[in-house]
């Protein structure tokens, strides 16, 4: 683990800032309590704290070697109770021989010196302690925050792949369904069957350029699921027809990818496939307070329309849609008076909410 003191200069400017104010807290206390001298007070305090600085900068190492994981706590406190004492030997020690023996040769003050040394082993004990339990805090703040940091990546990835999975799901049902109809008019209408062909492979190369974007703009959705009810209309001609009401600021908000063309499907494969009479497949789209509201609606019949409840479109769309916007009953399915009716709620960015 790298040290914080030496890879960032906020936190050394820092902790170089707090040892300042120790050491002029230092001299106070030695001027004022023991009666040195300001000269002999102020070089003692820059030599006992500077040494301290340094020392302190590589306790970060004996913190983090001293881990939980590497050691049991009893380990750890015979360790480092070894260590403050070894620590501030050599810390009393050095200071002791450089303000004695190279700077100030005045006997009085050595004899005090002399004498402080004991409550200066047991200062230098306490600054092990405070130091070793700021490094502690930094490096488990630290694990926890690149724990919580993983956490989110492989969330991220496992909601990526979630989403590609129901994603491509889309396409297999609707390629599925594409070549059955393909297949009945090959027998019946040739041309027909060619130009279903030339149109599914317009939507699938429209469909493949996307593939990848997890959203897109709510025009770029309603050209592609045309181009699907097109294909459809190869085959069922008068009998299938689509209107839409599109409001203004509606198109270019951007939903997620191939979030329509399973609602006409559905549309299609309960109300055009089970019904001989027209079947009006219409998209509404409106802005409602923080949603932009997606309505598509369908008249079916009856008597003839399977009563197996939602397929795989609308399970799929639900839970797409919670897993992008993290929130439930963003979709909203009802039959009433021989109508089927989805609504589709997306949150809308909060600036256009603000604008709104």
């Amino acid at each position: 683990m790298v040290n914080p003191y030496i890879r960032n200069r906020k936190i050394f400017t820092l902790y170089a800032l707090l040892w300042g104010i120790i050491a002029a807290a230092h001299f106070s206390i030695v001027v004022f309590a023991l009666g040195v001298n300001l000269t002999f007070a102020a070089i003692e305090a820059v030599v006992f704290n500077t040494m301290y600085l340094a020392i302190g900068v590589s306790l970060w190492y004996t913190a983090s070697y001293n881990s939980i994981e590497n050691y049991s706590p009893a380990k750890i406190v015979t360790n480092h109770f070894s260590a403050a004492v070894i620590t501030s030997a050599l810390w009393v020690g050095g200071s002791y021989f450089l303000l004695t023996s190279l700077i100030i040769s005045d006997k009085p003050y050595k004899d005090l010196l002399y004498h402080s040394i004991i409550w200066r082993f047991l200062i230098g004990i306490l600054f092990y302690s405070v130091i070793t339990a700021i490094n502690y805090v930094i490096i488990y703040y630290n694990s926890f925050q690149n724990k919580l940091l993983r956490e989110a990546e492989l969330n991220t990835y496992v909601k990526e792949a979630e989403l590609k999975s129901l994603k491509y799901q889309i396409n297999p049902h609707f390629i599925f369904n594409s070549l059955n109809s393909i297949s009945s008019l090959t027998m019946t209408n040739p041309d027909k069957a060619r130009e279903m062909t030339i149109k599914l492979s317009q939507f699938l190369r429209s469909t493949l350029s996307k593939n990848e974007k997890q959203k897109s703009r709510l025009t770029e959705e309603i050209a592609n699921a045309k181009l699907y009810l097109e294909i459809e209309k190869v085959r069922f001609e008068e009998r299938l027809e689509f209107e839409e009401t599109i409001e203004k600021y509606c198109s270019e908000i951007e939903v997620p990818s191939m979030i329509l063309q399973p609602l006409f499907e559905n549309a299609v494969k309960h109300g055009v496939y089970e019904s001989i009479d027209k079947v009006v497949i219409s998209l509404k789209c409106s802005l409602e307070k923080e949603y932009l509201r997606l309505t598509v609606t369908n008249n079916f019949d009856p008597e003839s329309v399977s009563s197996k409840g939602e397929g795989i479109g609308l399970k799929n769309i639900k839970s797409r849609l919670k897993l992008i916007y993290n929130q439930e009953n963003l979709l909203v399915s009802k039959k009433e008076n021989n109508r089927f009716t989805v609504d589709i709620f997306i949150p809308l960015p909060q600036r256009k909410v603000e604008n709104e």
